[in-house]
């Protein structure tokens, strides 16, 4: 019984402690601004531009992809933008999307892909955005 009533007395010490420390991390989630990426995604809102959930289901398509993608990661010298370029396949032609921190990046993406896809088979739609 009295180690029932140690372990309740704890409880009671320190529920106020952890109550607190409960509502000062909440009132911080709420007080966090929002990531918002709008304005980076208002062209993917035009429905006639392609989109990653537009890609193809086949497999030739989903090859092409997996092996740009595999290229894109490999190559250790692209940012972390540049790792992260949207490659869409469709029908056997890929669209890139996506911001780079140079011209440099950007050709080496582009380079990529015409590697696997092949020069005709590429449109490029990546924006060179240096880093601020």
């Amino acid at each position: 019984m009295k180690l029932v009533l140690q372990k309740a007395f704890r409880i009671a010490l320190f529920a106020p402690f952890l109550l607190s420390g409960w509502a000062v991390a909440s009132a911080q989630q709420t007080t966090d601004p929002q990531a918002d990426n709008t304005k980076v995604n208002q062209r993917d809102r035009n429905s006639n531009e392609a989109t990653a959930d537009q890609q193809k289901a086949n497999r030739s398509d989903r090859d092409i992809t997996q092996q740009i993608r595999k290229s894109i990661a490999s190559d250790k010298s692209l940012s972390t933008n540049g790792h992260n370029v949207k490659v869409i396949t469709q029908n056997g032609m890929v669209t890139l999307k996506g911001p780079v921190r140079s011209e440099e990046e950007k050709k080496a993406v582009e380079e990529k892909a015409a590697e696997v896809a092949g020069a005709d088979k590429v449109t490029s739609e990546i924006d060179v955005q240096p880093k601020h």
